[in-house]
């Protein structure tokens, strides 16, 4: 079987499996307090160009996500997002079981604009019964997006600069983060993207490390009592140091990026055979994500031998499916998916 419907399918980069190994037998303290969690938090910072960031170990990105909005969040606030977010479809309600409301706007290709969140703001402010609805206390957005894409510098310092003036936290979920910096057409660095938000964080889950995700808080003031936050949410892990370990490692010499540019290679050649072969795209993608419309035929021929995900129906005859290629992605499994089409 060729699996190819996400990107935390394989274990971790050799390299954080050598490290977890070497230090298996060490005697370290808890809840990140270790030496290997300070020297994690002290390369990201370095990476960010921020000294006096705060720098998060969690585990999982529902986790990340959902206990970073309830650190920002007042009771009767709720979060901004595109209907396509990760919050809003894929994460069980994660958000609204925090007691908060997920308030969605329609998406491009993945994306909203500054204008839709102005314009929503404004519509809450300038309704008379404003007191009877849920505030807009933040703004949630994925890099990449769900559906692969990314985000412009000059569309993020015009979003940032709208959120900035409405008083409404920018939080970017980086699950895929390694892809976006990695795609080819990016024009953001890591240090871009920590001067454009509030807070995001780093995914390792799905960017070559067993788990764990690195939160990354430009001004520590925006959630002074996060890792309170954090345990309530069960998100401390007591043995700290395999998060620390694996990020340490992940942004030693850059290997975060350089790792994420193999899938972004193989998603590209994956990519021109689709096209080669006449498969029409659902939208075009830049990173490790691909959509495709496909004959249901196609699907049921394939499916026996290819694991994709199932997007959703395009028409009786038509599905759109998505390919997902990772960091571990084989060349040679690619070229028998090829061969396979």
């Amino acid at each position: 079987m060729l699996y190819f419907q996400s990107d935390y399918l394989e274990g971790c980069d050799p390299a954080i499996l050598k490290a977890l190994n070497e230090t298996n037998l060490d005697s370290t303290p808890g809840y990140g307090e270790d030496k290997w969690c300070d020297l994690a938090r002290a390369r990201i910072r370095e990476a960010v160009d921020m000294k006096e960031a705060d720098v998060h170990l969690l585990v999982g990105g529902t986790q990340t996500n959902s206990t970073v909005i309830r650190a920002i969040l007042r009771n009767y606030e709720g979060v901004i997002t595109a209907d396509t977010g990760h919050i809003c479809g894929h994460e069980g309600g994660a958000i609204e079981a925090t007691g908060h409301k997920v308030l969605t706007l329609p998406n491009t290709d993945g994306k909203i604009t500054a204008k839709q969140i102005e314009d929503y703001w404004n519509a809450w402010y300038q309704d008379e019964s404003r007191t009877h609805l849920v505030k807009p206390g933040m703004v949630y957005i994925s890099y990449p997006t769900e559906y692969g894409t990314l985000y412009r510098k000059a569309e993020l310092e015009v979003i940032y600069a709208v959120c900035r003036r409405l008083h409404l936290p920018l939080f970017i979920d980086g699950a895929r983060l390694g892809y976006g910096l990695a795609a080819k057409s990016c024009d953001l660095t890591l240090r871009d993207l920590a001067r454009l938000c509030d807070v995001f964080y780093i995914g390792g889950t799905k960017v070559g490390a067993l788990f764990g995700e690195a939160v990354v808080v430009p001004d520590p003031t925006l959630m002074p009592h996060f890792f309170t936050t954090m345990k309530q949410s069960g998100a401390v892990l007591a043995k700290g140091r395999m998060l620390g370990i694996q990020f340490a490692t992940l942004f030693e010499d850059d290997r975060y990026v350089k790792i994420a540019r193999h899938a972004i290679a193989m998603a590209e050649k994956l990519t021109e055979a689709f096209r080669r072969k006449g498969y029409r795209f659902f939208l075009e993608t830049e990173t490790n994500q691909i959509f495709i419309v496909m004959k249901n035929e196609d699907v049921e021929r394939l499916t026996p031998d290819v694991t994709f995900t199932h997007w959703g129906p395009l028409n009786e005859k038509e599905t759109i499916v998505r390919f997902v290629t990772s960091w571990a992605t084989q060349e040679a499994n690619v070229e028998k998916v090829i061969s396979l089409l």
